[in-house]
């Protein structure tokens, strides 16, 4: 590991690459303490409850919600953006036809998905400065002004969060809008490394609970690196073709088919999903129905586990046809003299990797809906109550898995080796 490093280290432009990630990290966790001019954090805090969309802000916003700094809304609003248009892709023809334009329709929808995150940060800001009018002591004037000037402010720090994050994608190394919720939840493990501290000296946890606790999330760490790795592999073999003098082909291949192709992406649409009625519930405190809704959605409940997990296998199997199409993989093999040995080339070719990426992907999505609800089960076991989400560790374990592939690509491109060893 510190042989990579150090080879990483040596090449000036995968350096230079690492340094801007890191710069653009420090840019992040200064504007995660820049305050909103007008807001009283002691009373806010008191809003701050796991399970509601508030809470969910605070993880992946690394604690910016809770002071309500300028990134208090963190990238959810791009998350919902890119959600909304990637539905719209699917059922609107003329985003369909954008989504196969190659580059320059890529580059257009991009640009509507920037569209829609100004228009849902504006929408998402005015709705928490209303909320908060609501709540005595947390504004320090009540007035169009102060409002205008919280909208304002938290609509630009997201808008700022998203060129933030293109730029580490395209200067730097891995998807920069992934990498910042990364940065967001990892900042807050040393608070959450001290909590557990206090309840050890206070005595409301033992060592044992707490080396049971560590060794669980060991193993669901393991499990959530099995399950980003795994994949089926489908035999290809190319025939020989003979062009000129030269004989191309002959060679047998595989078809990599990932058993959770769509990563933690089905769990970030299901959490941001299932927050937004307790937070729309929470602005009518004594409605009955609200309160009805707040029980239905609280996640110890288990009409919230039920949804969280339908919704997760739902968004695994939309995002995997959204991002892998059988027809083009068969259509590729076809223009290439490849074939599947004892399948004829083309739609039969089609319709059996589409009956093995539909078995494949029903493991995924249910192994990836159960590591997001067992950490559940296990503050339950345990008994303790610190933020230990399979939500965030899927996305911590996701994210750095993809960046040190990234890196190892470009250390095997100079005959480096890279984190990953092949055995």
């Amino acid at each position: 590991m510190l042989s990579t490093l150090k080879n990483v280290w040596k090449l000036s432009d995968l350096r230079a690459k690492v340094l801007f990630t890191v710069a653009m990290f420090i840019v992040f966790r200064i504007g995660a303490h820049v305050p909103v001019p007008g807001i009283n954090a002691d009373q806010l805090k008191e809003l701050l409850q796991t399970g509601t969309l508030f809470g969910f802000f605070d993880v992946i916003s690394g604690g910016a919600f809770k002071k309500f700094s300028v990134f208090a809304m963190g990238v959810v609003p791009y998350i919902n953006a890119s959600i909304i248009m990637q539905l719209l892709t699917v059922i609107v023809p003329s985003l369909e036809r954008l989504s196969k334009e190659g580059e320059e329709g890529r580059k257009k929808l991009t640009q509507y998905t920037r569209y829609g995150t100004v228009i849902l940060s504006f929408i998402q800001a005015l709705g928490m400065s209303f909320y908060l009018t609501r709540t005595p002591g947390v504004l320090s004037e009540v007035s169009v002004a102060s409002i205008a000037v919280i909208v304002i402010s938290l609509t630009a720090g997201t808008i700022f969060l998203m060129w933030l994050g293109e730029l580490i994608t395209e200067y730097g190394i891995g998807n920069g809008i992934s990498l910042l919720i990364f940065a967001g939840i990892v900042s807050r493990l040393p608070a959450g490394l001290y909590t557990l501290w206090e309840y050890l000296k206070a005595g409301t946890t033992n060592y044992a609970t707490v080396l049971l606790f560590l060794v669980i999330a060991v193993v669901i760490i393991a499990g959530i690196v099995a399950l980003q790795e795994g994949q089926r592999k489908i035999p290809v073999q190319y025939a020989k073709r003979v062009v000129g003098r030269r004989v191309y082909g002959g060679q047998s291949t595989h078809i990599p088919l990932k058993v959770n192709q769509a990563g933690v992406i089905p769990v970030i649409f299901a959490m941001s999903i299932l927050l937004f009625p307790t937070t729309i519930s929470a602005w009518f405190p004594t409605n009955p129905i609200a309160r009805t809704i707040n029980n239905i959605f609280d996640p110890r409940s288990v009409p919230y586990m039920v949804m969280y997990a339908l919704l997760i296998i739902f968004f695994t199997y939309f995002y995997t046809a959204v991002t892998f199409n059988p027809q083009d993989v068969a259509d590729n093999l076809k223009k290439y003299g490849g074939f599947i040995p004892g399948l004829r080339p083309g739609r039969p070719t089609a319709e059996y990797i589409d009956r093995i990426m539909t078995r494949i992907t029903l493991a995924g999505a249910v192994s990836l809906a159960f590591i997001a609800l067992l950490p559940n089960f296990i503050m339950g076991l345990t008994g303790l109550n610190i933020y230990f989400g399979g939500t965030s560790l899927l996305i911590v374990v996701g994210v750095a898995l993809d960046t040190m592939k990234q890196l190892e690509s470009h250390l095997l491109m100079r005959n480096y080796q890279g984190f990953m060893k092949k055995l």
